[in-house]
């Protein structure tokens, strides 16, 4: 199926956000567990997703039989074969909303986005029109 360029463009500027906020995570946490044996140390890839300890990102969700409807839902995981506590998670994934909240307005300036908890999970939800 084919994307529209605006929505291309659009996730571009949240994964440039995703991958910033991953080199900061990196260099203030990146040294606390072992990286995965397959994973390579960070800055080996062209891909933040694909080194180091951390991947960041978000998928699109439509939102049905959610409280907050359609939006991007926030993935943040260790890449570790580690047993990284649930509290440590829970650190690093307020850690990144925090971040992503600075960042939002200005990189998509004039829309109303918020991160929000939705269930389980964090969403990225608003005005998503491009």
């Amino acid at each position: 199926m084919a994307r529209h360029p605006l929505v291309i463009a659009w996730e571009e500027n949240l994964k440039r956000i995703f991958d910033d906020i991953d080199h900061e995570l990196e260099a203030e946490y990146g040294d606390r567990y072992p990286l995965h044996p397959n994973r390579p140390p960070q800055g080996a890839t062209a891909n933040p997703e694909d080194d180091g300890l951390f991947n960041i990102g978000a998928s699109f969700t439509a939102g049905y039989g959610s409280e907050h409807g359609r939006g991007y839902i926030l993935n943040v995981r260790m890449v570790t074969l580690a047993r990284v506590p649930a509290d440590v998670q829970a650190y690093m994934e307020d850690r990144v909303v925090e971040r992503l909240r600075e960042r939002l307005p200005a990189i998509f300036p004039g829309k109303d986005l918020r991160v929000e908890r939705d269930g389980h999970v964090f969403k990225i939800t608003g005005d998503l029109s491009v």
